[in-house]
Formats: structure tokens, C-alpha cells, sequence
């Protein structure tokens, strides 16, 4: 019988092709955009006009502990993209002397009401004079209210991006020092880790109640969790 032998396919090389950082990049916003498309929040806050999903966030600490009064006078630390100010447009009332500042080296990605102040610059070279409100000229300190959303540039290294968020909000708590109303509050983003109790021991030196707060819609898996601290009692 004769047989032939069947041909032997050959396996094609394959070249070792490295991806760029660019292309890895376009995976990475690819990949938010995929995570967005299903996130509840991100959904909601594009149908109600918001510039970002964190301003449900502030609402959650709002609601859970009155944090904001018709006539406050809010400062925020890193204002843009700026959906933490369009909440504070809501819910305080310019004739009753309610009003806010806003400061972030970035634009805001909307335009905001006669009442609300925005600053382009770094709230760490700034001076307290600088920060007040057009109409309020006398010295001392001014806010009923300071947040900050703001978060250091991360490394992808645990340890490192949480000392860096542990040293930001020490400067946040600096600034509300010199800036916050006796019985003011404070609201600061900070990512959860081993320096997270130190630093809470450190607030509750200047406010008569300091609370740790996770909104819901907060991203699984982040690490990111506030501090929200009452009852201002050391004016420096």
C-alpha cells in the first residue's frame, strides 16, 4: 500500500512585539470607559448634568451628618472638575449670605453663579486673605465649611500613594487652621492605611468630632474613604 506521509504544518513565528505606554494607556481609558458605561452613579450624574460622579459622594456626607447651612460659607480644596461646587450651588442661598470659593490649579469644567469664587493657583502658596470672598474684607477666619476631594498623584505602590495622602491632608488640616470659623467643619478624601489612625489622633486635637465616612458610591475597590470633622475649637 502506499502510503504518503501528511504534510507537517509549521507553526508561524510570532513576533515579540512590546506594547507602548501609549497603547497601554488607550487600554486603560478603554477599559474605564467600559467600567463607566455600567456604573450606576457615573450614569446618573451625566443624566442630571453633573462634570462627575463624586458629587454624590458629598451629598452622602451631607445627608449623613448637616454639614452645610443655608448661609455657609464653604472653601474647596481642588474644586475642579467642579461637581462638589455645583452641589454647594444648591444648597446654599446667596441672600442669606450664603457663599463659596473655590481654588484648583486646573479650570473647572463648568460655569458657575455670581456667588461662587474660583481661583486658579495652589492652595499651599496662597494666603488667607487671598482665599476670602470678594465681599468679605475683614482679617480672621472666614469658612464655615472646608472640603477637599483632592488625591496625590499615585504610583500604583500601596505604602507610598498613602503617605502621600497622609501628608496632603496634614497640609489640608493646615489650611483649615488658618481659614475655618470656630464650630466649622471639615470633609477630606484621604486613602485608607496604616497611617489613617495617626492622623485621625491629629484632628481630633482641633475638632470636638472627628468621623470616618465611605460614601456608596464609592468605586469597589478604591481605597478611598473621608474624614469628616465637626466642631472647629482651636483657632491659631
Amino acid at each position: 500500500m502506499n502510503l504518503r506521509k501528511k504534510p507537517v504544518r509549521r507553526r508561524k513565528k510570532t513576533a515579540n512585539v512590546s506594547v507602548s505606554r501609549s497603547h497601554k494607556k488607550k487600554r486603560v481609558r478603554r477599559g474605564q470607559s467600559r467600567y463607566d458605561r455600567h456604573d450606576p452613579f457615573y450614569m446618573q450624574a451625566k443624566r442630571e448634568g453633573y462634570v462627575a460622579r463624586s458629587i454624590y459622594k458629598l451629598e452622602e456626607i451631607d445627608k449623613a451628618f448637616g454639614i452645610f447651612k443655608k448661609d455657609s460659607i464653604v472653601l474647596d480644596l481642588g474644586c475642579a472638575p467642579g461637581s462638589w461646587m455645583q452641589y454647594i450651588v444648591n444648597v446654599v442661598d446667596p441672600e442669606r449670605g450664603g457663599q463659596a470659593v473655590g481654588i484648583d490649579l486646573l479650570d473647572p469644567h463648568v460655569a458657575f453663579p455670581p456667588h461662587i469664587k474660583i481661583i486658579k493657583g495652589d492652595i499651599f502658596k496662597v494666603s488667607p486673605k487671598e482665599l476670602r470672598p470678594d465681599n468679605m474684607k475683614e482679617d480672621g477666619q472666614v469658612f464655615d465649611v472646608i472640603m477637599s476631594d483632592m488625591a496625590p498623584n499615585t504610583t500604583g505602590i500601596a505604602s507610598v500613594d498613602q503617605d502621600r495622602s497622609i501628608a496632603l491632608c496634614e497640609r489640608v488640616l493646615w489650611v483649615a487652621r488658618n481659614n475655618l470659623k470656630l464650630d466649622g467643619a471639615l470633609i477630606v478624601k484621604v486613602l485608607e492605611g496604616g497611617g489613617m489612625q495617626q492622623l485621625v489622633a491629629e484632628y481630633k486635637k482641633y475638632f470636638q468630632q472627628v468621623k470616618i465616612k465611605r460614601p456608596k458610591s464609592t468605586r469597589v475597590g478604591s481605597k478611598e474613604t473621608f474624614i469628616v470633622a465637626m466642631g472647629f475649637s482651636v483657632v491659631e
